[in-house]
């Protein structure tokens, strides 16, 4: 099992991003085909690194083929790598995504992209009772050094139902809950670049199982699984 990102990988989407067409993939396929096969090894070996410390469901790698039905990008090919490693469900929640693109545009995402309707509501519950535990997650030396802060959308005031003066209001504005690491391609193609991406993974379940619980249990604490 290949345990690296060969160093081909990027320098293949740095020729497909300049040629990005049918007749030149097409006529380049052999060698995709080639460093795919290899990804995956690495892909799968996170994994099983990852369940030493988590239990993984399901790895997922994506297609090279974009859906362009419904977008004003009409190239026909991502330029990257990605996928994703699915926990065991119901109990467990969260994703992992590694992401493998040129340019120093690799990076790993974790956390909760979007999270239905009743989940949402339940997690601002959660904090409008008491955010301590969260803050107390977020604010662990280890894990700010390593994640930094949350990423993506937020409302710009506070959800109907909500105080906006609420001190906890910066978490309960939240509509995603996620975390990213960059690499730059120099890290992403040294010999522990995988082993460092668990690392980082190993560092977020903290946060995975205070969601866990919050996301498994009902305002009163008890199980609904």
């Amino acid at each position: 099992m290949n345990t690296y990102i060969p160093k081909e990988t990027l320098t293949f989407f740095k020729k497909l991003a300049k040629n990005n067409n049918r007749d030149w993939f097409n006529e380049n396929k052999p060698e995709f085909k080639t460093i795919e096969a290899k990804i995956k090894g690495a892909y799968n070996h996170l994994g099983e690194l990852m369940n030493a410390h988590d239990q993984i469901e399901k790895i997922k790698i994506f297609r090279i083929y974009r859906d362009v039905r419904f977008s004003k990008n009409k190239l026909p090919y991502k330029t990257h790598f990605g996928g994703s490693f699915a926990r065991k469900k119901p109990e467990l929640r969260g994703g992992y995504y590694l992401h493998i693109q040129p340019n120093d545009e690799s990076f790993i995402a974790t956390g909760f992209w979007e999270p239905n309707k009743e989940d949402l509501f339940r997690i601002r519950k959660e904090f409008e009772m008491d955010d301590s535990e969260m803050r107390a997650i977020l604010n662990d030396k280890n894990f700010k050094a390593t994640w930094g802060g949350f990423v993506g959308d937020a409302l710009k005031t506070a959800p109907k139902g909500f105080d906006k003066e609420h001190p906890a209001i910066d978490l309960i504005r939240r509509k995603q809950f996620i975390f990213t690491k960059k690499y730059s391609d120099k890290e992403v193609l040294s010999d522990n670049f995988i082993e460092d991406v668990n690392e980082a993974f190993k560092t977020i379940r903290p946060y995975f199982d205070y969601m866990s619980d919050v996301l498994t249990t009902n305002l009163n604490g008890e199980s609904l699984l």
